[in-house]
């Protein structure tokens, strides 16, 4: 909830908190980041690093502002009557001052603390259910970025106009909050940032993969490092195995490992176990499905069919933090590198405040987090953020709080039934007026 907003209004010795979100993210946790990691302001600042931690977090909120209308509309600088505007360059200095640690700090504190509230509700038969996958980030075309990052490549030997973040990401898919996220080089496989993210997968917990993802190492890595956790994986057309047990339907398999990744972690097995299940898709396509659910009885064929249909809930939680935060956004802010990695953790922050507000709402009437709208929310928790800067001190804090909920538990997504969306790929729509040229047919 906006509590922390609305506290500072009740709160004058306490600067001012963007975020209102006192419940989920106290103003100590702050504090404590910017403490940790050694860019705690010493001098008296009128944007000290608490303050800018709170900056970098209402960028990505309100990514349709400049970064002096958020500072303003907001009120987040320390009141100086001598000088009652905050320049540009005080506010990218104060930026480059924090860096990107106290965010980076701050998004692991928090995801840890969120993503352990809301484990049990909405899993699957007793286990906590995950997603992991891969996206990129667009970044602005500076020197430095293009440098660190690195861009994509076409067979042409042509590379693309803008370089490019890669990104691999844990996300809980009944609540989409981001329990973890690595990123860096365009060019870096997604393997590479999957394999750091394993540690973090909890025990009891059944973690869904896009088959790029099929590999020994990732899967036997998960499988193996934890107590009860599995993994579910669509087959791919190549990949080969012994039957050993069950039927052509639901049978139990054996695969090898091959000799260059046991070479390269000589703790993988020779030879490694799953369930293979088949299915048919919506076109009409077979399917094989892997896991690691052997029990029979308890994990059925059809509910793990259904359970791998809620996949889909990483991709709309990337359409939810790019498209509908970010507002599709031809580029992130940041032209420093150190600035692009400050100013992700902070959409991921942001990002999983809106979500966990969202959760806590939903919670409350019984409703799936998924079933209110993540556009509304948002609009809803802008709107509240920008009331709360402009409300007097005299403001009733439950009354204000009490109306962003009921405001977000009255926001449900209207699922008209039978209707589907075909996947298609369409071009991207351009700025620019089209121009046509017209042949003189005289």
């Amino acid at each position: 909830m906006l509590s922390s907003h609305l506290t500072f209004l009740l709160e004058a010795q306490r600067p001012a908190d963007p975020s209102r979100l006192a419940e989920h993210l106290p103003y100590e946790w702050i504090e404590r980041a910017v403490q940790a990691t050694g860019v705690a302001s010493i001098r008296r600042r009128r944007l000290p690093a608490e303050q800018v931690v709170w900056l970098v977090i209402a960028l990505a909120m309100y990514r349709h502002w400049s970064i002096s209308e958020v500072l303003d509309n907001l009120d987040l600088a320390l009141p100086d009557h001598a000088s009652p505007f905050v320049s540009k360059s005080a506010v990218a200095q104060a930026r480059q001052r924090i860096g990107e640690a106290p965010l980076a700090w701050l998004f692991e504190r928090t995801a840890r603390a969120w993503c352990t509230q809301d484990v049990g509700h909405h899993g699957f038969k007793g286990l906590s259910l995950w997603a992991m996958d891969g996206t990129t980030l667009r970044i602005a075309d500076s020197p430095a970025n293009r440098e660190h990052f690195g861009a994509q490549g076409y067979a042409s030997g042509k590379v693309a106009s803008y370089p490019q973040v890669r990104a691999v990401t844990l996300t809980s898919i009944p609540t989409h909050l981001v329990a973890d996220m690595n990123f860096g080089r365009y060019d870096t496989n997604e393997m590479v940032y999957a394999k750091s993210l394993l540690p973090q997968v909890p025990d009891d917990s059944l973690t869904v993969f896009d088959k790029g993802f099929l590999a020994a190492e990732i899967l036997c890595g998960l499988a193996m490092n934890g107590r009860n956790r599995h993994f579910l994986i669509p087959a791919k057309s190549n990949t080969r195995w012994d039957v050993i047990a069950g039927t052509a339907e639901d049978a139990t398999v054996r695969m090898r490992v091959s000799a260059p990744a046991r070479k390269k972690c000589p703790a993988l097995p020779e030879f490694w176990q799953a369930r293979a299940i088949r299915t048919i898709d919506a076109r009409g396509r077979e399917r094989v499905l892997l896991t690691s659910l052997s029990d029979r009885r308890r994990f059925k064929p059809a509910d793990i069919v259904a359970c791998y249909e809620r996949r889909w809930q990483i991709e709309t939680s990337y359409r939810e933090l790019k498209q509908s935060m970010l507002g599709m956004e031809l580029t992130l802010r940041s032209r420093t590198v150190e600035g692009v990695y400050q100013e992700i953790w902070g959409a991921l922050i942001a990002y999983n405040l809106i979500r966990r507000e969202i959760a806590h709402a939903a919670f409350e009437v019984k409703l799936a987090p998924t079933d209110i709208s993540f556009v509304r929310a948002v609009h809803t928790i802008q709107h509240e953020m920008m009331w709360a800067a402009v409300t007097p001190a005299f403001a009733k804090l439950p009354a204000c709080l009490q109306r962003l909920r009921e405001r977000l538990k009255a926001l449900p997504n209207e699922k008209r039934p039978g209707r589907t969306c075909e996947r298609v790929v369409k071009s991207r729509p351009s700025r620019y007026a089209v121009r046509f040229l017209r042949k003189d047919l005289n």
